[in-house]
């Protein structure tokens, strides 16, 4: 099923989420309904907090279709990084719920990570490239914290009062 993407400023993007206490047929269910909606937005990487869902856990998936890469579909509960590199990389970062914003973040290269699977079972793996920002990324979602937050104040705000003023004509929009 597809969720409703929340658009910045919503007070449900700032929040810090709670760790999931239980792997069972909810959250398989709220997996399945967040990578439909991802993919669907389109977007590479969605994060439960985005919908609405106060729950540690994002999905993503990477894999570049026009390069004739198969979907790579991944979820994790309850992630943490455990390691960094002290390498840098600036990426332009977009986000589903900043809607055709891009600017430049820096973070680390590479992240070592490890988190719960859709299978319930602990697991960690290292990450590089796109799938190292995807997942900072994400994760910055679940710690209540947005890809502008790396941004200038002025910068920011500009981007703030965009998204009020996108909320606005969709509201007027929808009735």
């Amino acid at each position: 099923m597809l969720r409703p993407i929340l658009i910045h400023p919503d007070p449900r993007l700032k929040k810090v989420c709670d760790p999931v206490a239980e792997v069972d047929g909810r959250i398989d269910a709220l997996i399945a309904d967040m990578l439909a909606t991802m993919y669907d937005a389109p977007g590479i990487g969605l994060a439960a907090p985005q919908i609405g869902v106060n729950a540690r856990l994002f999905v993503m998936d990477c894999a570049n279709a026009d390069d004739g890469e198969a979907p790579d579909p991944v979820a994790m509960i309850n992630p943490e990084i455990v390691a960094t590199s002290e390498e840098t990389h600036t990426h332009s970062e977009g986000c589903l719920s900043i809607p055709e914003i891009y600017e430049d973040v820096t973070r680390p290269a590479a992240v070592q990570l490890r988190y719960v699977g859709r299978d319930g079972e602990e697991a960690s793996c290292e990450l590089t490239g796109l799938r190292a920002v995807c997942a900072q990324h994400e994760l910055d979602h679940l710690n209540g914290k947005l890809f502008i937050d790396y941004l200038g104040p002025m910068k920011r705000q500009l981007i703030t009062q965009k998204m009020k003023k996108l909320k606005r004509e969709r509201a007027r929009e929808n009735g």
